[in-house]
């Protein structure tokens, strides 16, 4: 495992950390770091067709011995998460995990505990890698870019095992909804795909959440506060007013769970003049997502009957779909997934992804791709942290796999 722990620790120490917003894609320098990193890596290795495009994708093959067997893509993403900086990230290495509370070091007010986190309970004596409190890890999606590393390479150094092809690919800006933006399929050429972007160990996703995208833009009027009187219109108050009529008791992610949709304002930003909130739609229903939207227009409109001399738009866009329709379309996808599981000595589990991955995009343009465990918890947090036996354990669930789609040449 010494492979995989110094492949993850590099790869988390390079910034690449999505921008929301951004024009550009990938929408920070770093991704294109992380890209020409893993392209020398990938060719060294010895794969074929390895190439990183003008955005930043990068492709390659590992050459198969079975001609008939169907093609599978293997897909992470480089990006991290905006939410929190991954900058100068300090990985620690906890061997031999105690079991007790970890401290990190750069900021000792954050702790992780095993009584807050089933999770780390069960993993006494593993191997666990947190940062030092001052970053988020970067394991969403690195300890997935490690995985299909180490799979790669273990693939190429055991040439006797049987297999089709398979792609490797690695996205950008997944974290900010543009990860398979410039990914075309005809050149990925898989019959599916799996995304190695989940948490734990021993799952096998295939059901993600629907999601829409909410700006809420409120343009007030602006003057000299001490002349104000009978002339401004403050958008700050207005845009506050919108969220305070969002239900708050429901439909609100600190109190909803399972198939539980919500609406959740996460930017807010502007001035008296303008202000805009953006709001995160999620359900599993595309349904409620409709009732949804309508919910958000009302607010507007019952605002604007108060506040008849401001502007409120809200404007939505669509972001991916629950992949389940599309995974059912192609039942090997998760029973082989399944099947490589157990062969990899794990008890197969299956959740709802209360959120997307590169898979739900994917899988509605058309390529079944379920998503599977990386050894990761507590991502988009200073306080995340992976396990390396549980990324080990991912390697063997790819190796398996790549054994059983080649058996499915006949």
């Amino acid at each position: 495992m010494d492979s995989l722990l110094d492949r993850f620790c590099r790869y988390v120490k390079i910034e690449s950390g999505a921008v929301e917003g951004a024009s550009n894609y990938p929408s920070s320098p770093g991704q294109l770091e992380m890209g020409k990193l893993l392209t020398g890596e990938l060719e060294a290795m010895g794969l074929k067709d390895v190439s990183m495009d003008e955005h930043g994708i990068v492709m390659g093959t590992i050459p198969g011995n079975m001609p008939n067997a169907p093609v599978i893509a293997w897909i992470a993403h480089v990006d991290t998460s905006p939410e929190f900086t991954g900058l100068n990230v300090k990985p620690i290495v906890h061997e031999s995990y105690d079991g007790g509370d970890i401290v990190l070091p750069g900021c000792t007010s954050r702790v992780i505990r095993p009584t807050e986190n089933d999770d780390l309970a069960a993993l006494k004596g593993k191997t666990i890698i947190t940062t030092d409190g001052t970053t988020l890890l970067g394991a969403d999606d690195k300890a997935g870019i490690a995985v299909i590393m180490d799979a790669a390479q273990y693939l190429m150094d055991h040439g006797e095992i049987k297999r089709g092809d398979i792609r490797v690919c690695f996205t950008c800006d997944e974290e900010i909804g543009h990860g398979v933006d410039h990914v075309e399929l005809n050149k990925l050429g898989a019959v599916v795909g799996y995304t190695l972007d989940g948490e734990g160990q021993g799952y096998v996703e295939f059901e993600t959440f629907s999601a829409d995208l909410a700006t809420v833009t409120v343009t007030g009027v602006n003057t000299h506060p001490g002349y104000a009187k009978g002339k401004m219109v403050n958008a700050i108050r207005i845009a506050s007013e919108f969220i305070q009529r969002m239900p708050a008791d429901r439909l609100d992610p600190a109190v909803t769970e399972g198939r539980e949709g919500f609406l959740h304002p996460y930017v807010f930003e502007g001035g008296v003049a303008e202000s805009k909130i953006r709001i995160l739609l999620r359900d599993f229903d595309d349904a409620k997502l409709t009732e949804y939207r309508d919910l958000l227009h009302s607010i507007a409109n019952e605002l604007l009957d108060e506040h008849p001399k401001a502007q409120i738009s809200v404007v939505i866009k669509e972001q991916y779909r629950n992949m389940a329709a599309g995974i059912a379309k192609e039942p090997r996808a998760v029973d082989l997934a399944r099947e490589a599981m157990s062969r990899a000595g794990l008890e197969p589990k299956s959740s709802l992804v209360r959120g997307g991955t590169d898979g739900s995009r994917l899988t509605e343009m058309g390529l079944p791709t379920p998503n599977l465990s990386t050894g990761m918890h507590d991502y988009h947090s200073p306080k995340e942290w992976a396990c390396l036996e549980e990324m080990e354990s991912a390697v063997r669930v790819l190796v398996e796999l790549a054994k059983l789609w080649g058996e499915q040449s006949g």
